[in-house]
């Protein structure tokens, strides 16, 4: 039976339950109370968890990552919801000892300079002391100081843009292994303005991207209020977790979500259609044979699934054209004195040019101690980035078996792991492709114009990482609770 919009209480849908569709539903239910609007809020996901890909596997005393590992400190979304949610006590730092990542060059493991921010020197001696660039390309890494800004504004390809200021060996021995590891891209058609702005704005202030990384690490913006509140050695930490992993956020918000009277319900299913209704309203239809009726839906899904729903809108199309990649990792626990390497950093990273079945391989228990018991040790290991995706037509049995080749290859590895936990991501990372920014705006300006109610967030937007889904999800939840303010007032 329909409802009219003047005896229905309203409703917002928020289709998907991983970082973003959670901390979306966590600030609706916020905004909403504050502005004193009543509205139920329903949650629609067709798996049995929630999380998305943030899955932490707790077993044997390990804590062992699934999905992303850690956060950036300095993104302030994620301090801040952290926060609210009273988790600050759960943060846990790197550990300091950590303090080597290593990079393979012609087989061998070279440690990694001091200095390198994002792959881009800022401290020349360590840089030139370095094997990892021959002296043509180092000498041509120090022209940056010298060569005039070619920037247009324009957006560009991260690779183009890295390898016109500093050279094509510091982008294949460094940098790309590190910047396209973040979202196992071809830095060649990633956009520049979508993955690291940064850069681009560095060079057109500074004229050097190099100068322009030094300033900003002599002269760094003013510590945030919301990082006082942090403790002192979670304040000091480049990367943080939580001391049960991730999942510890993902269940704090779910409990948050849950509690009486919150208005916040779960739904499992999945969206198969959205349909407009002649009251400004939506019908949404879901796979099990139900249906909702919505004031306002979010869309925090995969950009492809959101270019199905969206068919009707020719902005939307280009979701469904965008690349994602698909990875897994491999994670092996050890004991510790079986292990004949030192285990002595981070980990390291391997170039494309290596040939290597593995793109990473990350130390996680000395990077991480909180995710290993004492005499363990928990080894994680990474395979599949674009153009290398063959890895998907093998079974599970012989990505193992390759994985531990490489690391016998590479750090003298032989001993039997005490178990290996293989996690497959599936179409997991997006690429943002050149423009990327432009497509956004145009497409949320005819969700305004023509479907007004309607939003689409996520990982497929602007920004994989969890604080970046975080923020997107707190300006979305803002739009959508001020948007039903003005009708509740009647503007």
């Amino acid at each position: 039976m329909e409802h009219t919009t003047e005896n229905r209480r309203k409703t917002i849908a928020v289709a998907g339950g991983g970082i973003t569709g959670l901390s979306t539903a966590y600030y609706l239910k916020k905004f909403l109370a504050e502005r004193g609007i009543s509205a139920d809020i329903a949650v629609i996901e067709k798996s049995g968890a929630m999380g998305g890909k943030v899955r932490t596997l707790r077993r044997d005393g390990f804590v062992i990552e699934r999905g992303p590992d850690s956060f950036l400190t300095r993104k302030l979304p994620i301090i801040e919801l952290t926060l609210e949610l009273g988790l600050e006590g759960e943060l846990t730092p790197l550990n300091p000892a950590a303090n080597k990542t290593y990079i393979l060059k012609d087989g061998v493991l070279r440690r990694m300079p001091r200095g390198l921010n994002l792959g881009i020197p800022t401290e020349i001696r360590p840089f030139l002391e370095s094997d990892l660039l021959s002296p043509n390309g180092k000498a041509r890494v120090l022209f940056d100081f010298a060569m005039p800004n070619g920037s247009t504004g324009e957006d560009e390809s991260l690779g183009s843009f890295i390898e016109r200021r500093l050279g094509k060996e510091l982008l294949e021995n460094i940098a790309e292994p590190l910047l396209a590891g973040i979202y196992a891209g071809n830095t060649y058609r990633l956009s520049l303005q979508a993955t690291f702005p940064q850069f681009q704005a560095a060079e057109r202030k500074y004229g050097s991207l190099i100068r322009g990384m030094m300033e900003g690490r002599k002269n760094p913006p003013p510590p945030s209020p919301l990082m006082q509140k942090l403790p002192e050695e979670a304040r000091k930490s480049v990367f943080l977790s939580y001391k049960q992993g991730l999942t510890t956020l993902i269940e704090r918000l779910e409990k948050s979500l849950s509690e009486s009277g919150s208005g916040v319900r779960h739904i499992r299913d999945e969206v198969v259609s959205l349909l407009r209704n002649g009251d400004g309203t939506y019908k949404i239809e879901l796979k099990q044979g139900g249906s909702l009726h919505a004031d306002a839906a979010i869309l925090a899904l995969p950009g492809y699934t959101i270019a199905e729903l969206l068919s009707e809108v020719p902005e939307a199309g280009w979701l469904g054209e965008m690349e994602y990649v698909s990875v897994a990792n491999v994670v092996l626990a050890y004991d510790r004195s079986k292990l004949n390497h030192p285990l002595d950093g981070t980990g390291f990273l391997i170039p494309r040019k290596e040939g290597r079945f593995i793109t990473a391989c990350t130390w996680t228990s000395s990077k991480w101690l909180h995710t290993a018991p004492e005499g363990k040790a928990l080894i994680r290991c990474y395979v599949g980035r674009s153009e290398e995706q063959q890895w998907m037509e093998l079974d599970d049995s012989e990505i193992i078996r390759r994985t531990r080749g490489e690391l016998q290859a590479l750090m003298g590895i032989d001993a039997e792991p005490m178990f290996v936990e293989l996690t497959r991501l599936n179409r997991s990372m997006p690429q943002y492709p050149l423009g990327h920014l432009d497509k956004i705006a145009r497409l949320r300006e005819k969700l305004d114009a023509e479907w007004p109610g309607i939003y689409a967030t996520g990982a497929a937007f602007e920004g994989v990482g969890l604080p970046d889904c975080i923020r997107q999800a707190k300006d979305t939840a803002l739009a959508a609770a001020t948007r039903l303010e003005k009708q509740t007032a009647g503007v």
